[in-house]
């Protein structure tokens, strides 16, 4: 599984005016192959109203984001949804 933190999310919605974040685009900024799993993680402040889809959150980070307006959405995968930890 492939972790990607809240400030690197901040960091790519300031310099790049991303605001929704999924599986593609993900693999177009390289932070991951097409193969990965995705779990976001929590370090980081983040400001940002973000729409992220991924495989897992830690509930840090999915606070985070709901806290600052945005949403989470999990990638369901064979055998069922990454329980958030």
């Amino acid at each position: 599984m492939q972790g990607i933190n809240l400030d690197t999310l901040q960091r790519i919605a300031d310099e790049h005016g991303v605001s929704t974040f999924d599986q593609q685009v993900f693999i177009e900024r390289g932070l991951v192959s097409k193969n990965d799993l995705i779990k976001i993680l929590g370090r980081g402040e983040l400001s940002a109203k973000l729409n992220v889809t991924a495989h897992a959150f830690s509930a840090t980070a999915a606070a985070a984001i709901e806290k600052a307006g945005g949403a989470t959405s999990t990638i369901e995968r064979k055998g069922g949804p990454l329980k958030t930890i």
